[in-house]
């Protein structure tokens, strides 16, 4: 797959009923989730990017080619596209060797990734000879997104392919998606409504509602400042990408690097260097404005009060606090704000009393 540059999405399409208005630049690296209620141009905007949409205008540049300006439209059958729906759409006559073959003669492009290595990506070998009838739902959207990636696209549209599923089939797929995610060199447009999807896979977030773009950017960045429109009250929280660094084997203990921090985790067999997303609830962080000399909580953090935020309910309010080069989320009561005189600029101490592994 070929390495891109940053994606320019300026988009407009109206309808009787509905406008759609984007202005983005995305990362043309990774899995940006395009996350919103239903109704709020997730997959219309997909559509747009694969030009199956005819009057929609703007600007839409994928790495170096400019696929819409103001005096062309790349027709669909020439723009360089992925596309995963919800519903596996393989050619029920063939085998999944002959859908592969399909969507290999489908690229517009030379050089080509070998197909063994998308095989062996999403472990479909044993698959080669079957048709798609005997398949697994989860079997059939690892051929799909196979099929896809065979096409040599610049961008991998993916419109919630994991919806159709049973919570077992999702489950058999997401490590799949974990390894696309590491191995992709190319943009995935990844679209759910599914918070947990949402912050297991993606890099990058764009918030849609009624057609427009409430915010974008890395995922962290926007479970900090905009956790709510995500996630429910109690699941709010920070997520971050860290590596495992040393194993404490007297302790059963991992520790995990982030950005400007160091977490302790129980020692669930990972190897040094492997890659990780960690979740810490805001509900599992306390604060203390002095470090405590003895205490059960394994990981403490300095940092300091970067914002206070009301909650949903009166009696709490949700602090962002830097913490290395990251923000931290911790919910609090009223009373003990106070108690605490919690004002932006203070710098205190973190007490993580949970962190959550998303691998």
């Amino acid at each position: 797959m070929n390495t891109s540059h940053d994606m320019t999405v300026q988009l407009r399409l109206e309808r009787r009923d509905f406008c759609l208005d984007v202005d983005l630049r995305l990362p043309g690296q990774g899995i940006t989730v395009l996350f919103g209620p239903s109704g709020s141009g997730k997959s219309t905007l997909l559509r747009c990017v694969a030009g199956l949409e005819r009057r929609v205008r703007g600007t839409l540049r994928i790495a170096d080619t400019l696929w819409l300006d103001s005096k062309r439209s790349l027709p669909t059958h020439r723009r360089a596209v992925g596309y995963v729906f919800q519903e596996a759409s393989l050619f029920a006559h063939l085998d999944v060797a002959g859908n592969l073959a399909y969507g290999r003669r489908r690229s517009a492009q030379a050089g080509s990734q070998p197909l063994d290595r998308i095989i062996e990506l999403l472990d479909i070998g044993a698959l080669l000879q079957r048709r798609p009838a005997t398949l697994s739902g989860g079997e059939r959207q690892r051929v799909c997104i196979a099929q896809a990636l065979a096409s040599n696209p610049q961008v991998l549209l993916m419109d919630e392919p994991l919806a159709a599923l049973d919570q077992a089939r999702k489950r058999e797929l997401l490590p799949y998606l974990d390894r696309l995610h590491e191995h992709a060199a190319i943009p995935v447009l990844y679209v759910t409504h599914d918070p947990a999807e949402a912050i297991h896979l993606g890099d990058h977030l764009v918030l849609l509602q009624r057609g427009r773009v409430l915010t974008s950017g890395p995922l962290a960045s926007v479970l900090a400042t905009h956790g709510a429109m995500v996630t429910p009250d109690e699941a709010q929280g920070t997520v971050l990408d860290g590596v495992v660094g040393a194993r404490d084997a007297a302790w059963h203990l991992l520790r995990v690097n982030l950005p400007g921090a160091v977490l302790w985790v129980p020692d669930n067999g990972l190897v040094s260097g492997h890659k990780v997303r960690v979740r810490v609830l805001a509900r599992d962080v306390s604060l203390v404005r002095q470090r405590p000399e003895q205490s059960s909580i394994l990981n403490l953090l300095p940092g300091q009060v970067q914002a206070i935020e009301d909650d949903a309910h009166p009696g709490l309010l949700n602090v962002q606090l830097r913490v290395g080069d990251a923000t931290w989320l911790a919910r609090v009561t009223r009373r003990s704000a106070a108690a605490l005189e919690l004002v932006p600029g203070l710098e205190l101490w973190l007490q993580v009393k949970s962190v959550a592994l998303l691998e």
